[in-house]
């Protein structure tokens, strides 16, 4: 399990997605991420950090972080 920070960039989220077998779609100001068995994934497609928060319920969406 990646360890969360108080923020990370787009860039370290889409690592983790493309490595856990997501694909990416583009969509307005977000990427779409998909995988069979998933929902699929919103990513805001900005500059600098994502807020904690949005980076902790994208990859518990993605089935990366354990529920506490």
């Amino acid at each position: 399990m990646p360890s969360l920070r108080e923020r990370m960039t787009k860039r370290e989220i889409e690592k983790l997605l493309k490595q856990a077998g997501f694909l990416k779609r583009s969509s307005g100001k977000h990427d779409i991420w998909i995988k069979p068995g998933f929902p699929p994934i919103p990513v805001p497609r900005h500059k600098g950090d994502i807020p904690s928060g949005t980076a902790k319920s994208i990859l518990k969406a993605a089935g990366l972080e354990k529920e506490r």
